[in-house]
């Protein structure tokens, strides 16, 4: 450190004054520091400097080597370019934080001789004292930062472990200034939170609760101030508020801190820092049960959080929850022989689900097993109506309760919303009366707040008086009538099959599924929620034994073919080939398939004629009148082959009359087809 005069080379090159605070908040309440920095520009004067410049880039950024500093870049790229005569700084602290920039900096002013001057006098680094002076100067910057991060941490969670830090709190709590934290005064905001756990239990799903509060016309507030949660607004409910709610831990009265944590990566040579990054539950720095009144308890919030997880239908393994489909057991089904989860497959023009595990398939093994689910639905269906018959009484007066409680709270929600709506009229309502009538720039728009507020009022009356109309018009539902035949409540048209998944998941955890092939049969084993076991066996179906893929009699095109078969042992083969063929083997080919009712005694019908019509094949016929079936369009030449070589073999059956199998037929689609002569 020296104090004798600058030398005149250094004099004529500029003195730049670095000007730096650490956050925005010390540039908005420290002026004084700030006000300091700035008058370094008359000590640059008075030793001897002309050309002053001012560096105030980084006001607002700290120095601890993870944030740019445009500022301090600046500062490098004049020092490099020999500009730089003097640099200017309160302290040391001001230029860096971090023994990189400091020890960067002192070496590009050791090699152009420009000198560092803080209160205390001027430094030059090319000698080796100040060099030393200086090193230690910004060793101690460091420490420093470090010593008063570490003591303000170590102070924050001291506080917080004894769960009085006063940290931010999620919509439904509030800080109050005698008894801590508490539950938000408002009703109507504790009505919304509790809404949220209610119909999460009821319907089990996040999403779902949001659509249902969604189409209620249900709205969840937003502070309007900030963290200060004084001034709320009421919009429409939306998933991120229902999702927060619901793993949130503050709802369940525990206290949890350090919820989060930050991690530094290297880029482009420079430490950066990114905060947010959440941690499991236990890995909370601290976290306080039964530390304030919760919406919830730990138990009923340890059960939502393992439900959201078997929700995410993303991660691998874990029972998965209903979605919907036409499979009943999908993702509840596990293998007996190498423990995978059961895949379904659609199969069919009208798709039916397949069953099949291919854990092996990856290893070039064959699938474990693969049969068809309609029969093993229908079998756990049946079971667990055996199961829940003893008990079926008393679930159907609890359902009775839930559906009066689910009634009561959507009128509950209705009254808060109404009140509310009154009491925001009634404001600004005086709000226009202690207006001067004069200043009409002002009263008009009072007058329109006014009216607004009204309009809400009776739009939520309305509602209110909607919502009574219908409860008390509409008949309660006999659930007592339901529990004696609850095969018919399972089958109701609205019951949809994400409802079904629903209730076989609440009763069943998990299904073994092994496969029998001494008696061919399919053994499930099924693990109940109660910690019991049972064993169903049913028969396989064999390869070549397809399902109806048109149950009841429904027409690939939608409407009803009824026929009346009459029974003719000796051509039952050949007539089971043509159904096969005509209709099956047809749509799995997406042929155009059309019924003619034709005249038997139509003329020019004959044998010839049939067996020599390209793509055409007579199905159905009877004394007085028959069917046929026109295939056209086949994709393949296996199938008009095929097609052929079963109408020559129809041919002699329809001219001999032992194919009386039709009775009557309707045209599809409800347009009528004309008669043609083959």
């Amino acid at each position: 450190m020296t104090t004798v005069d600058l030398p005149a080379s250094l004099l004529k090159r500029k003195a730049v004054v670095y000007v730096r605070q650490s956050t925005p908040a010390q540039v908005q309440l420290n002026r004084e520091s700030q006000r300091r920095q700035y008058e370094l520009v008359e000590e640059a004067r008075r030793r001897g400097f002309r050309d002053v410049e001012v560096i105030d880039d980084d006001l607002g950024r700290s120095a601890s080597g993870t944030v740019a500093r445009p500022g301090f870049d600046k500062l490098v790229a004049w020092l490099c370019a020999g500009d730089v005569g003097a640099i200017l700084c309160l302290d040391a602290s001001r230029l860096a934080r971090n023994g990189r920039d400091w020890h960067h900096l002192l070496e590009l002013c050791g090699l152009v001789e420009a000198r560092v001057i803080d209160l205390d006098g001027v430094y030059n680094p090319c000698r080796p004292n100040d060099r030393l002076l200086l090193g230690m100067k910004g060793s101690i910057s460091e420490f420093e930062l470090n010593i008063l991060r570490t003591r303000m941490y170590e102070a924050v969670r001291s506080k917080a472990r004894r769960g009085e830090l006063r940290i931010g709190v999620p919509i439904g709590y509030i800080w109050h200034r005698e008894i801590g934290l508490g539950l938000d005064p408002d009703a109507r905001v504790q009505e919304a939170v509790r809404q949220i756990f209610s119909r999460f239990r009821q319907l089990g799903s996040a999403r779902q609760t949001h659509l249902a509060l969604h189409r209620e016309g249900m709205h969840f507030p937003r502070p309007s101030d900030g963290r200060k949660l004084t001034a709320l607004d009421w919009t429409p409910i939306r998933y991120r508020n229902v999702i927060s709610v619901l793993k949130n831990p503050f709802y369940a009265g525990a206290y949890a801190y350090g919820k989060s944590k930050s991690r530094t990566a290297v880029v482009d040579g420079r430490a950066h820092k990114t905060y947010g990054h959440l941690l499991p539950l236990d890995e909370y720095d601290v976290l306080l049960k039964d530390h304030h009144e919760g919406y919830i308890d730990w138990g009923i919030y340890e059960r939502n959080q393992k439900q959201l997880a078997i929700n995410a239908y993303g991660q691998r393994d874990g029972t998965k929850s209903g979605r919907g489909g036409r499979s009943l057991l999908i993702g509840l089904m596990t293998c007996g022989q190498c423990g995978h989860r059961l895949r379904v497959a659609y199969r069919g023009r009208y798709p039916y689900p397949v069953y099949q595990c291919i854990g092996r398939t990856a290893h070039g093994l064959p699938r474990c097993m693969c049969f068809g689910g309609q029969r093993v639905d229908t079998a756990i269906a049946r079971e667990l109506m055996r199961v829940v018959q003893p008990i079926a009484v008393q679930a159907a007066l609890v359902a009775e309760r839930t559906h009066m409680e689910t009634q009561r709270e959507q009128q509950r929600i209705l009254e808060l919303e109404l009140q509310q709506a009154r009491y925001e009229a009634s404001l600004a309502e005086r709000r226009y009366a202690a207006c001067d009538p004069d200043n009409r720039l002002i009263a008009a728009q009072l007058e329109k707040n006014w009216e607004a507020a009204l309009r809400r009022v009776g739009e939520y009356e309305a509602r209110l008086e909607d919502t009574k109309i219908h409860n008390s018009t509409t008949p309660t539902p006999d659930f007592t009538s339901l529990a004696d035949d609850l095969d018919a409540a399972w089958s109701a048209s609205g019951v949809t099959m994400r409802t079904r998944q629903q209730l076989v998941r609440a009763l069943i955890s998990d299904i073994t599924v092994n496969i029998d092939e001494a008696d061919c049969e399919i053994v499930l084993t099924i693990h109940w929620k109660g910690g019991r076991h049972s064993t169903l066996r049913l028969r396989k179906p064999q390869s070549n034994q397809q399902p109806d893929p048109y149950p009841k009699g429904r027409s690939p095109h939608g409407d009803h073919l009824r026929m009346s078969i009459e029974s003719d042992p000796e051509d039952a083969f050949t007539r089971q080939r043509v159904l096969r063929a005509g209709f099956y083997g047809a749509f799995a080919s997406r042929s155009t398939v059309s019924v003619h009712p034709i005249a038997h005694d139509q003329p020019g019908v004959t044998s010839k004629g049939i067996g020599h019509r390209y793509g055409r094949l007579p199905v159905f016929c009877s004394n007085s009148a028959f069917a046929r079936v026109m295939i056209s369009g086949l994709r393949t030449q296996s199938a008009a082959e095929e097609a052929m070589t079963l109408a020559a073999n129809i041919i002699p059956l329809w001219a001999a009359g032992r194919l009386p199998w039709v009775t009557s037929c309707q045209a599809w689609n409800g347009v009528p087809i004309a008669k043609q002569a083959v």
